[in-house]
């Protein structure tokens, strides 16, 4: 499978918002708190302020990484495209524009915690739901160029 990471474009709203909405029904512990409609409206924000790349295949955009400066806002893949490479493809192009980055990722979603482990991340705090919409406890997750874990 070829994929192509390129900036994303303001009619990649639609499949963005899309993956991050199924993200939310797929899992029970995380709470839906906004339609399908209003996810890609807020896409399309994230879109318009330059933040996302887009990964693309023959079957269209498979996933997204919203990045704001040196912060991971966003990593989402669609279910069957997790498991490819893409995401570490992703954390690549993040890493090679900055020399530090950091995350929160949910406690719950242990697969993304331990994909950020595995690729250099270091656990630099814990939060117990207070500072996020979903309410849910998190964990920020920081990596550096030098190889230290420290946010």
């Amino acid at each position: 499978m070829t994929v192509i990471l390129r900036p994303a474009r303001s009619t990649d709203a639609g499949a963005t918002g899309t993956i991050l909405h199924g993200f939310a029904k797929e899992n029970d512990w995380m709470p839906e708190l906004h339609s399908c409609a209003e996810t890609i409206a807020f896409c399309g924000k994230m879109i318009d302020l330059n933040w996302v790349t887009v990964a693309e295949t023959d079957a269209g955009v498979v996933g997204f990484l919203a990045l704001n400066g040196a912060e991971i806002h966003s990593l989402y893949l669609t279910e069957t495209a997790r498991g490819q490479g893409i995401g570490r493809q992703f954390l690549d192009h993040a890493k090679s524009q900055h020399a530090q980055l950091s995350l929160f990722a949910f406690q719950a979603n242990e697969a993304a915690c331990r994909f950020y482990l595995r690729h250099g991340f270091g656990e630099v705090a814990r939060g117990d739901g207070t500072d996020n919409d979903e309410n849910l406890p998190d964990i920020k997750y920081a990596w550096n160029s030098k190889g230290l874990n420290d946010g």
